[in-house]
């Protein structure tokens, strides 16, 4: 998946530019040589505006209120993940914040609206509210109604903002869709001052988004998981008829059996795998380039020539695949993947790599298949816990490396809390536990 914080964009203009530009173009003036000085992001969405006929002081609807609200939140798919959001975007105290952070559904009108109380009692005078209808042609370009409108994340600055009434303030979204299907949900927008839209706002939004993409196909393969109690290790849910899978993803933080899930058009399936079959999968799908049969004889076994106890477990993997993901069949010679497979494992790094280590520690939900003695499984689990706290010591803020040092990975970590204790304030009331954990540990 690309990364629209990655691509390139024009730094915005000075706000007195493009406070004139907007002038001219409400005026008529669309020819105005300092709209060119305008993001084109921004300058189209206003041309948009302009053709909806946005008022540039017009309020938005609220469109939903009290038991309206209420019953259409409890529906809303995104009312499962409202924690894993609140946890990545809003960490200790929410009402001191410093943002707001909302939730809306895919036609852009707000559902939740969390966060900073001084910021959400400023920004709800100008409409900022649950109910509140904030799509691109109801109140013009602002991070959540841009953001549904083009599909991807988006950062909207200060006097960019179509409606004058929003100038005083910049704020970033990303839209959330279906796993499966890519349909949009809805958004996740933080609004406050300038440092709503940075670069490492940007960063975290949307990988917040993605990790809430995540979580809905985590909860349909427990719900799947559940309804299907009682089977046997390697019994698939039968996809819908008809429908072809285009996403094959192995779980395997915290579980001893990995779950292999496929997923495409309409489809569910999931895959239980016994431990043997899990460790063997998941060498194929972290060497993507092939493995000779020695090879993955030591990854697995941690001996070379155990070829003979490797080919026997091959042909009853690839009889289970056969059956239940043929698309995944291992080929031999040497033996890879027949299709491609994400792991919840190498998700980790690459969240790691993109700096989003709040959104990375959130996805870490243990080590790589714990009861694994394979040499490979041991080998990335160790990578994948060192990478973590490594990341985390050298470059996290003191609230993400507060969550790392209640995790059981980092709770008996002396450095990690001895850093916590570096950088949190004098008067932090979490310093005193800080220090009872640190004086436990040196006894």
């Amino acid at each position: 998946m690309s990364s629209p914080w990655l691509t390139s964009e024009a730094a915005p203009a000075p706000r007195l530019i493009v406070e004139r530009a907007h002038d001219e173009l409400l005026a008529g003036n669309a020819s105005d040589p300092r709209l060119a000085q305008v993001r084109s992001i921004v300058r189209d969405s206003w041309g948009r505006s302009v053709v909806s006929a946005v008022g540039a002081e017009a309020l938005p609807v609220l469109e939903l209120q009290g038991d309206d609200l209420e019953t259409y939140r409890r529906g809303h798919p995104l009312a499962g993940a409202l924690e894993l959001i609140r946890g990545l975007l809003l960490p200790g105290h929410a009402e001191e914040a410093g943002v707001a952070v909302a939730v809306g559904d895919a036609a852009g009108r707000l559902l939740w609206v969390e966060g900073d109380r001084h910021v959400r009692n400023l920004t709800g005078d100008m409409g900022f509210v649950a109910g509140a209808n904030w799509a691109e042609d109801r109140v013009g370009t602002a991070a959540p109604g841009t953001a549904l409108a083009l599909g991807r994340s988006v950062q909207v600055r200060g006097a960019e903002h179509f409606n004058r009434f929003v100038q005083a303030w910049s704020c970033t979204a990303a839209p959330v869709r279906d796993p499966e299907t890519g349909r949009l949900l809805g958004v996740i927008d933080v609004t406050g001052r300038d440092e709503a839209a940075s670069p490492q706002a940007q960063l975290l939004v949307d990988a917040t988004a993605r990790a809430v993409e995540g979580e809905l196909m985590v909860a349909r393969l427990r719900a799947a998981g559940q309804s299907a109690a009682g089977r046997s290790a390697g019994r698939s849910i039968e996809p819908r008829p008809g429908r072809i899978a285009s996403r094959a993803t192995l779980t395997v933080l915290g579980r001893d059996r990995a779950l292999l899930t496929l997923s495409g058009e309409g489809m569910e399936r999931v895959v239980e795998l016994g431990t043997r079959h899990a460790e063997i999968v998941l060498m194929l799908a972290t060497h993507r380039q092939g493995v000779t049969a020695e090879r993955l004889a030591e990854l697995v076994y941690g001996d070379p020539a155990a070829t003979g106890t490797l080919r026997p477990e091959m042909v009853r993997l690839r009889k289970l695949l056969e059956q239940t993901a043929p698309a995944l069949v291992p080929e031999s010679r040497p033996y890879r993947m027949a299709g491609e497979v994400e792991t919840d494992a190498q998700q980790v790094l690459s969240l790691l790599g993109r700096g989003a280590h709040r959104v990375a520690l959130a996805a870490y939900r243990g080590d790589v298949l714990p009861a694994s003695t394979a040499p490979g499984v041991e080998e990335l689990r160790e990578t994948i816990r060192t990478s973590l706290r490594e990341a985390l010591l050298a470059e996290a803020r003191v609230d993400v490396l507060l969550s790392y040092v209640d995790t059981d990975a980092g709770a008996d970590d002396d450095e990690a809390l001895r850093q916590v204790l570096r950088m949190l304030p004098p008067r932090s009331p979490r310093r005193a536990g800080i220090v009872a954990r640190l004086e436990l540990l040196e006894r």
